[in-house]
């Protein structure tokens, strides 16, 4: 069981410590990630939205005043005029150090293959590549972001999301006025990578596994058969009763020191039993204790009519 360390300025979820503040989300991240989408849903969530602001305005419009109950949010990409890294850094510093101010970053990221992808199936150019392939603008794009990406205090890796799953994900850690602690519980795959944003991971690859079982190999988590042979396993029932036992009370320390989002990730090999099954449980027993819980199977395929895919849409290449 591991827990991800947190960012090194303000830690990820942490709801402002005064609401007398502004809040100030700045936005950047690579083209076709997502970044209109998080963009409309902080606007939704009552910021003042502004796309594609020049770096030389940002201080111009950051008042203290007329945004009373509102946050303010700026999305910036390479494409901004007089962009470079080093002075976004530079004024991002100096918002972030204004009085009545609460800044934080946002870095929307997504795979290189996922990128290609989303730009060669709706038939769109990359904002950088002009003539030349796309994978050649994505290249150049991170290499101009730099170490914004290190930089960020909120990461979020859309690769494999939907929009509804972005949007719960940016509601968790920027609502204005957030009701408690939100929580998700995410399944996931080990050989296919460690969610960026989970925040405590469990390893349960210890447990009996239903893939060497021909009955049950092309199950899940999800399956009757499969929770039962899992259940079975002598290691399970202390296992999750102290799981929930160690869970249970740290959550409200978490809510108590600010913390507004939290992501634990339950890892196997397949990410499709053991991770999967074991996720249901924990989600299961934190809503009973009343926490507001967002369940989701990373690496278990969804059917195409229930997963709507975060994929490009023309405001998304042009804002993005």
């Amino acid at each position: 069981m591991n827990a991800t360390p947190d960012s090194a300025r303000v830690p990820r979820g942490q709801a402002p410590a005064d609401k007398s503040r502004v809040p100030l989300v700045i936005v950047t991240g690579m083209s076709g990630a997502g970044r209109g989408a998080a963009m409309r849903v902080l606007e939704d969530l009552g910021y003042e939205a502004v796309d594609n602001l020049p770096l030389s305005l940002f201080g111009s419009i950051v008042p203290s005043e007329g945004l009373a109950g509102r946050g303010l949010a700026l999305d910036v990409d390479v494409r901004t005029r007089d962009f470079s890294e080093q002075r976004f850094n530079e004024m991002v510093d100096a918002l972030f150090a204004l009085q009545g101010v609460d800044g934080r970053m946002l870095f929307i990221d997504c795979d290189d293959e996922a990128l290609r992808r989303r730009f060669t199936e709706t038939r769109r150019r990359h904002p950088l590549a002009k003539d030349r392939a796309v994978l050649d603008g994505i290249q150049l794009e991170r290499r101009l972001l730099g170490d914004l990406r290190g930089r960020a205090d909120v990461l979020i890796d859309t690769t494999a999301l939907s929009v509804a799953e972005l949007r719960s994900i940016v509601t968790g850690h920027f609502a204005l006025d957030p009701a408690g602690l939100a929580v998700t519980v995410m399944s996931f795959a080990f050989p296919r990578g460690l969610p960026r944003e989970a925040d405590l991971v469990i390893d349960v690859r210890f447990l009996a596994n239903p893939h060497y079982v021909d009955a049950l190999r092309r199950l899940t988590g999800l399956d009757a058969a499969v929770g039962a042979y899992i259940a079975a396993d002598a290691a399970y029932a202390p296992f999750i009763g102290g799981l929930e036992s160690w869970l249970v009370p740290l959550l409200p320390r978490y809510k108590q020191e600010g913390k507004s989002y939290l992501t634990i990730a339950v890892g196997c090999t397949g990410g499709r039993h053991r991770s999967v099954y074991v996720a249901e449980r924990i989600a299961a027993a934190l809503v009973a204790q009343g926490h507001a819980v967002h369940l989701t199977h990373r690496d278990l395929p969804a059917p195409k009519d229930a997963h709507e895919a975060l994929e490009l849409t023309r405001k998304d290449t042009v804002a993005s």
